[in-house]
């Protein structure tokens, strides 16, 4: 048995890493800094995990990153991530590094009294003056859709809010911005109002898919704008610690299923990537 040593390199510069490591790989190093993207799925597909997970990768790297909650308490989404993924945010939170924001508070506002309007330009303000606070390079949004409903608005005003909200975010040149959009289940469409997609720097869909009489999550890099990578569906599995770890590529995974391979036994690599370096990889092939 003979092994071949060789070297693979790597340009990290102008990428934020997802923290996943081989859609890193795949992305040349991660998301391109200072652009907005879009994470969409079903519910309980993993779209807070994926976010948390970019966050936390910005975080290991002393990137200030900022999470926008609008639906749920954020003491609810640390202790949610803790019991999946068993990550402990208060350790991020306490440094600085992560920065929590509860934008409920707003709309409860709303709820109480009926002649107060919730304007979302208002909120969009106040998200921008928080970034530049903050110093954040990292910002979530999850999810997207209660920052633009209100009771007096119709679908074409908020496509057109939507769009200056995205413009804005990417006037912040250094900050890379995760939107997610949650799918309602047995709908093909990817987005709540049909404009974000378009506006989003790239479109990564999670959901599941049945094979062999078995259900398994998938991960379908839909859109990455100035990346060259075709679209490509992945088979994922959310592990403690780890997260989100990509398992195969698709066809690669059908085609091992069928074999009767052991479909887990051999992951992708973990590609590791250290920022602001660059770096060579050291790996051997064997034949």
């Amino acid at each position: 048995m003979q092994y071949q040593y060789y070297y693979q390199y790597y340009d990290y510069s102008g990428r934020a890493c997802t923290g996943i490591d081989y859609l890193d790989h795949l992305l040349h190093g991660g998301f391109r800094r200072g652009e907005v993207y879009l994470i969409a799925g079903e519910a309980g597909m993993g779209k807070t995990i994926f976010a948390i997970q970019f966050l936390k990768a910005g975080a290991d790297r002393d990137e200030i990153g900022m999470y926008i909650t609008v639906d749920e308490p954020s003491e609810d989404v640390k202790k949610g991530v803790k019991e999946a993924v068993g990550w402990d945010l208060d350790t991020y939170e306490s440094s600085g590094r992560l920065v929590l924001t509860d934008f409920r508070t707003h709309f409860r506002i709303y709820s109480r009294e009926e002649k107060v309007i919730i304007d979302p330009r208002d909120l969009a303000k106040l998200i921008i003056e928080n970034v530049k606070k903050y110093n954040v390079r990292r910002l979530v949004i999850d999810p997207i859709a209660p920052l633009l409903i209100t009771s007096h608005q119709d679908i074409l005003w908020v496509r057109e809010y939507m769009r200056e909200l995205i413009f804005q975010l990417k006037r912040l040149k250094e900050v890379t911005t995760i939107i997610t959009s949650e799918i309602p289940t047995g709908e093909e469409k990817i987005s709540r109002f049909g404009v974000e997609e378009y506006l989003a720097g790239g479109v990564v869909t999670l959901s599941l898919t049945e094979i062999e009489g078995k259900i398994f999550r998938i991960m379908f890099i839909r859109k990455m704008r100035w990346t060259p990578i075709r679209p490509v569906k992945l088979v994922f599995d959310i592990q403690t610690q780890r997260g989100i770890v990509i398992i195969d590529k698709l066809e690669n995974f059908v085609k091992k299923l069928k074999q009767g391979a052991d479909i887990y036994e051999q992951q992708y690599p973990e590609y590791q990537y250290y920022y602001p370096y660059q770096q060579y990889q050291y790996y051997y092939h064997q034949y």
